[in-house]
């Protein structure tokens, strides 16, 4: 029997902000998930089960939180599932939905992501002991630097590379209502000036810490003929893991990584993406990495990714438009982040992202990625239904 078509027919996300001291994780996941409802013009009622994702629980302090949240949710006497891939699990979440949708399990799927950072300390919490190391990690900047230091001597980019991405991706945030940072002055000499944290990054070149929530509502054909807005279809989806360390691993450009990108694009009948790809949401957290995952995912040669960014080819307005919505480098509540990518990846095929609208956009990828570069999460969603 064929899959059942998946569409994404309702988005919801929280104004993203460092502390959300006014609503408990509870009422955080339900203002997303309210949007959500809101946008499918759905009640709870027509909700057959729950996926929920959120990043490591240590994050907030509460264990298997998702036992609490059931009831703001709606999910009491249905189906609930927690999902969790570290910093990929957004994308993962969304995917495990979809797939309930697709395989005909269920017809009409909330999912949802969160994390509410204000609650923990993040970087100290990333900051695992590694063997044979000295303890100097500092966060997760500490674990990657030393993986864009190596793209940048395998490749020979120049300096200015990660600042032109922040510069690009916070102007891109101020037309976001929802993103977390809107610096309203921001220059590129003012990010270049910003105190270095780990060499090669930047603090302006840097993911911030978010409270914050993400939800959507995936119904199957059926449902989206009965959807107020046009749907996004789901054209491709796909996960796939490494391990965080092994002999011969590529931390510049993993395996995992181009495996995941290559299962979607044959789902999805994707054989030049740089052409037949309208916008990218890519988990980038750290600017390097936005000409890093170029490479990784098929957009540019080895070696070739900076040469985008630095031509202006991923600004808003180039033909690859890259992190549309202002990217993780201006949101990051860590387990939505992935979701957001995804959902945001759907605003634009559905024609709904507001100010951050890329003209035109039929097809449109969204990217996670999480742990040591090891777990990855994506899909391609489309205004058409595919056939």
């Amino acid at each position: 029997m064929a899959k059942e078509p998946v569409a994404v027919v309702g988005i919801g996300q929280t104004k993203h902000v460092a502390a959300r001291r006014d609503v408990s994780i509870a009422g955080l996941v339900r203002e997303a998930a309210v949007r959500a409802l809101a946008d499918a013009q759905l009640s709870w009622a027509d909700i057959d089960a729950v996926v929920i994702g959120k990043a490591p629980d240590f994050f907030e302090g509460v264990m298997m939180p998702e036992l609490y949240l059931a009831d703001a949710l709606g999910a009491v006497g249905k189906p609930m599932l927690r999902v969790h891939t570290a910093g990929s699990v957004g994308g993962s979440t969304a995917l495990v939905a979809a797939n309930l949708v697709s395989s005909r399990v269920h017809r009409t799927v909330l999912t949802l992501a969160f994390e509410k950072q204000s609650e923990s300390n993040a970087m100290w919490g990333l900051s695992l002991p590694i063997p044979f190391q000295q303890p100097l990690l500092a966060g997760a900047g500490g674990f990657f630097a030393p993986h864009v230091r190596a793209y940048i001597r395998r490749t020979g980019a120049p300096d200015a590379i990660g600042s032109l991405v922040a510069y690009k991706d916070r102007r891109n945030a101020l037309k976001n209502p929802y993103a977390h940072l809107h610096e309203k002055d921001i220059t590129l000499e003012k990010v270049q000036a910003s105190p270095m944290l780990w060499d090669p990054i930047r603090y302006s070149e840097t993911c911030p810490s978010s409270d914050g929530a993400c939800a959507m509502v995936l119904t199957d054909r059926a449902g989206a003929e009965r959807a107020p807005y046009p749907a996004a279809w789901v054209h491709g989806g796909a996960m796939r893991s490494e391990p965080t360390m092994f002999a011969g691993k590529d931390v510049v450009s993993p395996r995992a990584g181009q495996d995941c990108a290559a299962d979607v694009y044959r789902q999805a009948g994707i054989t030049d993406p740089r052409r037949e790809i309208d916008a990218v949401e890519m988990y980038v957290p750290f600017s390097w990495y936005e000409p890093m995952w170029l490479e990784n995912l098929g957009f540019a040669a080895e070696g070739e990714g900076w040469k985008l960014t630095e031509s202006g080819v991923t600004e808003l307005d180039g033909d690859l438009p890259v992190n549309p919505s202002g990217g993780v480098l201006s949101t990051n509540p860590i387990g939505a982040s992935g979701m957001i990518r995804f959902a945001e990846a759907a605003l634009q095929v559905r024609g709904r992202a507001g100010e951050h609208q890329v003209e035109g956009a039929r097809r449109a990828l969204g990217h996670a990625y999480g742990g040591g570069s090891q777990f990855f999460a994506m899909w391609l969603v489309g205004a058409d239904r595919p056939e």
